[in-house]
């Protein structure tokens, strides 16, 4: 058998290793705080671009046949979290910006919560970009389109599942000016569930999934001639559908799904959902009201401490929700609230703040301090073992400390703050994605010029343009879902003299072979 090296082993050297690194694994299995995914699958395959050149696919769904080869009999391609945001990542869930709903939102950005006017073409080239450089990484990136298509074209139950999401999206309804009785005979059939499921039964995957994303409306008025309707139709088109890092957060327990501030964002938690089902990933947790959780302002920063932003977005109140039913996973949550500023250009704590390595951080300079009106103040929430001090409120967490400036938290905490100025972090400058072991992809080349001149950064920068789609307000992390990354300890392990077999674990990392339509 052929291993990563020069080296051979035989099956018993093998089943050797492998059950030294699941014990390895299992000791941060002990308590229902750790990362639940590493106690099952310790790593999967990193993403291949080899396949049959003859065949046409997207990189999506090379991707889903690699994970689920990989997974063998399992139903879920894979177990889900993180514990740390500087773990290298595995999976990453992206959508790209459409032609249909981002271009309705372009008709009127500000309307469509955007920062300013757009060019979805070169949108979509540059998503494009983006997710070719986390492929060129070894990294699994699916896209929404193509989570929704995978399967409809051979499997008649993932066809139908679509149809009735489409189905739920759609609705069909009499103009308010007209009454039943203005109807013909028979023509209340054309109003009807079963009407709408024959027409969505003839539709083509790519328009059913264009119903999902532009949740049309159609108002009929009786015309008395022809076929007896007329039609006029209104859209409430999904036009932020591209930061994918909101509608949920992924936490060392798994997948949390949120709960959006915004009127034009509440069925994006929906449709991820449907996405996260229909690869057999497990949802741990959904916020409900009265809390409002949006991914941007969660990270995990270790086994012990995760970091929740509380302010214009996020509120406290889903922070204690994970809180009792402990699924943030973690001894200690730090609460990172903004009192004193809560601006739409800062409206998640990675608008201001990222994680660029183990003790690494990049916070925007005029939030650091005691004395800065912009500041944010942190209170840390710790589990405690003693039944007296259960509440619940909190169930067995309790407040440890208040009112603590951020930046104070951060060195307390063992990080090195890398400070950027406002006009760059208004520039998206903090806005980051990192792909572990401080591999990070960035969108603007000042900062990053900044971050790979401090001393205390080890890592590696990448630059891509992404201008066309921060002009929608949000940045490469905001654009971005990790849903698994590797826990340091097994990542280290896999580094050993001893490895396991390239096949089905550790693939090597080659550059993508051109761009994929629809990738």
């Amino acid at each position: 058998m052929s291993l990563g090296r020069t080296q051979t082993a035989s099956h018993g050297d093998l089943e050797a290793f492998v059950k030294e690194l699941g014990e390895a694994t299992a000791t941060m299995c002990v308590d229902d705080n750790t990362f639940g995914d590493a106690c099952n699958s310790p790593t999967v395959p990193k993403y291949k671009t080899q396949a049959d050149p003859t065949r046409i696919q997207s990189a999506t769904v090379k991707s889903i046949n690699q994970l689920r080869e990989h997974a063998g009999d399992s139903k879920k391609i894979l177990n889900t979290g993180q514990i740390h945001e500087d773990d290298p990542a595995e999976v990453v869930i992206v959508c790209e910006p459409d032609l249909n709903n981002n271009v309705m939102g372009s008709i009127h950005p500000h309307g469509a919560l955007y920062e300013s006017p757009v060019n979805v073409e070169v949108s979509s080239a540059q998503h494009r970009r983006f997710r070719e450089t986390i492929r060129e990484n070894g990294v699994h990136c699916l896209t929404v389109h193509q989570i929704l298509m995978h399967d409809t074209d051979r499997n008649l139950r993932a066809r139908h599942e679509l149809e009735e999401l489409a189905a739920s999206r759609l609705t069909y309804t009499l103009d308010p000016n007209f009454s039943v009785e203005d109807l013909q005979e028979g023509d209340t059939f054309y109003l009807s569930e079963k009407y709408k499921r024959e027409v969505l039964a003839e539709m083509s995957t790519d328009h059913l999934i264009d119903m999902i994303l532009t949740i049309p409306t159609v108002y009929l008025k009786p015309s008395l001639r022809d076929t007896g309707f007329t039609a006029s139709y209104m859209f409430n088109p999904l036009t932020n559908m591209q930061y994918t890092r909101d509608q949920q957060i992924t936490t060392a327990k798994g997948i949390v799904m949120g709960r959006l501030r915004s009127l034009q964002r509440q069925n994006e938690v929906e449709l991820m959902e449907f996405c996260f089902k229909k690869l057999g990933l497990d949802i741990v947790a959904t916020v409900k009201a009265p809390g409002f959780l949006e991914g941007g302002d969660f990270y995990p920063v270790g086994r012990e401490l995760c970091m929740l932003g509380v302010g214009l977005r996020t509120n406290v109140e889903a922070a204690e929700q994970l809180m009792r039913e402990n699924k943030f996973g973690t001894t200690r949550v730090a609460i990172v609230e903004d009192k004193f500023e809560q601006d739409q250009a800062r409206m998640h704590l990675d608008c201001i703040f990222n994680v660029l390595g183990k003790d690494v951080v990049v916070l925007a300079e005029d939030v650091i301090g005691e004395d800065k009106p912009l500041r944010r103040l942190v209170t840390e929430y710790k589990r405690t073992d003693n039944p007296e001090e259960w509440t619940e409120k909190l169930g067995r967490y309790k407040i440890a400390r208040e009112g603590v400036e951020f930046s104070r938290y951060l060195k307390e905490n063992g990080f090195h703050i890398i400070e950027l100025t406002r006009d760059e972090q208004l520039q998206y400058g903090c806005n980051v994605l990192n792909l572990g072991d401080g591999n990070v992809i960035s969108c603007h080349r000042e900062a990053s010029r900044k971050i790979i001149m401090d001393p205390h950064f080890k890592g590696r920068m990448q630059v891509v343009p992404f201008e066309s789609i921060t002009a929608m307000y949000g940045g490469l992390h905001c654009s971005s879902q990790v849903v698994r990354r590797l826990p340091k300890r097994i990542a280290v392990a896999q580094t050993q003299d001893r490895v396991l077999p390239t096949h089905g674990w550790q693939q090597p990392v080659s550059a993508l072979n051109g761009s994929i339509n629809g990738a």
